[in-house]
């Protein structure tokens, strides 16, 4: 009876280096280490967010009540256009998905055309919280009375000044910190976006000049999507804790 043969791997292969342990091309690895230490800095900025959320619990505004605006209509409709600007993302993130797909099969038309809609997409989000942020600073007709204690109340007081909308150092619609959650972290997700769509450009550039027909694949495409997918999945996150919670 034959006995079982060993396979013995020499050292220059074992440890010579020179291939992916997981099959995966640098720059896709580098994205994901990049993706990871991003998530980590907003899953603390989240979690600063829900700590001051239960610290100041009784103080903390709903945001339905702040957020109830839409374009062209005085309408009082609470969170839709922030749910509008999500359902902009989620479908950018398909025709991500799509252009991704077309990219493994080499086909450049439907590259094209699923890329140019995912651009599209991230331009309508952008000018959507360009538009939220102006409604926000601006505030409401009545305004609010700021007193000196640093609480926000409805009915003018004594001491209190008037205050409308909010920015760094006031805000009308309750404590600071509530402000200033939202400045920096649906600033930081839309500097994300931004920078989202300028690199999506940029790749559909490319794609039209057939610069990735050259070197024969568009891993490229789906580079971006990796961080595309990564910064519309952080929204849900940011659209959860921030505007339903």
């Amino acid at each position: 009876m034959a006995s079982d043969a060993t396979h013995v791997i020499d050292n220059k292969t074992l440890w010579g280096g020179g291939r992916s342990p997981f099959s995966v091309s640098y720059g896709k690895m580098m994205m994901w280490f990049f993706l990871i230490s991003d998530a980590l800095t907003f899953g603390g900025l989240l979690t600063a967010l829900g700590f001051m959320k239960l610290k100041y619990a009784e103080l903390w505004p709903v945001s339905e009540d702040v957020f109830f605006h839409f374009p062209f209509t005085h309408a009082h409709l609470p969170l839709m256009y922030v749910a509008f600007m999500t359902f902009i993302l989620i479908i950018s993130s398909v025709t991500m998905v799509l252009a991704v797909e077309a990219g493994h099969r080499k086909d450049k038309k439907n590259i094209t055309f699923w890329l140019f809609w995912t651009v599209i997409g991230g331009f309508i989000f952008l000018g959507s919280q360009v538009w939220e942020w102006a409604t926000y600073i601006q505030g409401s007709e009545e305004g609010a009375w700021l007193l000196p204690n640093g609480h926000v109340v409805k009915e003018a007081v004594d001491g209190a000044v008037q205050i409308f909308g909010a920015n760094l150092y006031h805000n009308e619609y309750g404590p600071q910190l509530y402000a200033d959650f939202f400045f920096f972290v649906t600033g930081f997700h839309g500097f994300h976006v931004f920078s989202g769509v300028m690199i999506n450009l940029i790749i559909l550039t490319n794609v039209i000049n057939n610069e990735y027909e050259k070197v024969g694949h568009y891993e490229m495409v789906e580079k971006a999507g990796l961080y595309w997918h990564f910064v519309d999945l952080v929204w849900v996150f940011v659209f959860t804790f921030y505007y339903l919670l």
